[in-house]
C-alpha cells in the first residue's frame, strides 16, 4: 500500500488511460476523484473503485478547458478529501485535419483542453502541495510532444507545450518537495485509438482489420499500448520511489520514438 493516506485526482478519469490509473493507484492504498465532463462514466469509476478497491472515491464535473470549473471542482475534492497530492492530468481530446483546413475552433479547442486544462490543474493545486511539501503531478502527453506527424499539426502542437510546460514547471518546484513529469505513449488502446481505426477506413476504404493494422506497424512491437502499462508507469511516477524523477517526459511506445 505504497499510497495509502494519499489522495489523487485524475482529470478525464472515467475511461480509457484515466480509469486505468484511477484503479493502479487504487490498489496502493490512494483515495480517488475521478473529474471529467461525461459525469455518468466517472460516477461508475468511482463506485467501482470503491467496491473493487476498497478506498474511498469521489466522482466530479469538470470541464478543464474553463478555469472556474477547474477552480470549483479542485476545491471539491479539497472539501472532500482535505486536500490533493497526486495530479494526474488526463484529459484531452485528438483531432484530425489538413493543416490549411484546421479550424479556429479545432486549433483553440486543442489548446483550450490539452494545454490550457494542464495549466490551470496545475496551477490551483501547487500551492496547497507546497504547504505540506509533497506533490506528485503527472502529465499524460504523447509521442506527438515530441515528434510530428502529419494531419494532427494542432493535437502534435498541444502535446508539445504540455511537455514544455513540465520540464519548466517541474524546474521550478524541484526544492518544494513536488515532482513534475509527463507520460508521453504512442497509440493506446482507448477510444482515441478506436477513432483513429475509423479515421483511416473512412479515408482509406481499409477494413477495420487492415486499419488497426497501420496503428500496429507505428511501433517496433506491433501492437499497441494498453492502458494498464500507462497506469503502470503513472504509479512508479506516484510513489515515494519515483521521487528522483523529475522533468521527464517518459515514452511509452514500443520504441516508436528514441529520444
Amino acid at each position: 500500500m505504497r499510497l495509502k493516506d494519499k489522495v489523487a485526482l485524475i482529470t478525464g478519469g472515467g475511461r480509457g488511460i484515466g480509469r486505468a490509473i484511477a484503479f493502479a493507484l487504487a490498489r496502493e492504498g490512494a483515495r480517488i476523484a475521478v473529474v471529467a465532463r461525461t459525469t455518468e462514466q466517472v460516477a461508475q469509476v468511482a463506485a467501482e473503485v470503491t467496491s473493487e478497491c476498497g478506498v474511498e472515491a469521489m466522482h466530479a464535473e469538470c470541464d478543464v478547458s474553463l478555469k472556474e470549473s477547474v477552480e470549483h471542482s479542485c476545491q471539491s475534492v479539497i472539501e472532500r478529501f482535505g486536500r490533493v497530492d497526486i495530479l494526474v492530468n488526463n484529459a484531452g481530446i485528438a483531432e484530425s485535419a489538413p493543416v490549411v483546413k484546421t479550424s479556429d475552433e479545432l486549433w483553440e479547442r486543442h489548446l483550450a483542453i490539452n494545454l490550457n486544462g494542464t495549466f490551470y490543474c496545475t496551477r490551483a493545486l501547487l500551492p496547497q502541495m507546497f504547504e505540506r511539501g509533497w506533490g506528485r503531478i503527472i502529465n499524460i502527453a504523447s509521442i506527438a510532444g515530441k515528434t510530428g506527424a502529419p494531419y494532427i499539426s494542432a493535437y502534435t502542437a498541444s502535446k508539445h507545450a504540455v511537455v514544455g510546460l513540465t520540464r519548466a514547471v517541474a524546474l521550478e518546484v524541484a526544492t518544494r518537495g513536488v515532482t513534475v513529469n509527463a507520460i508521453c505513449p504512442g497509440y493506446v488502446e482507448t477510444d482515441m485509438a478506436a477513432q483513429a481505426i475509423n479515421n483511416i477506413t473512412a479515408k482509406t476504404g481499409k477494413s477495420q482489420d487492415e486499419a488497426r493494422d497501420v496503428l500496429n506497424h507505428m511501433s517496433p512491437q506491433n501492437r499497441l499500448i494498453t492502458p494498464e502499462e500507462v497506469a503502470a508507469l503513472a504509479l512508479l511516477l506516484a510513489t515515494e520511489e519515483g521521487r528522483g524523477i523529475n522533468g521527464q517526459a517518459i515514452n511509452i511506445d514500443g520504441g516508436t520514438v528514441l529520444n
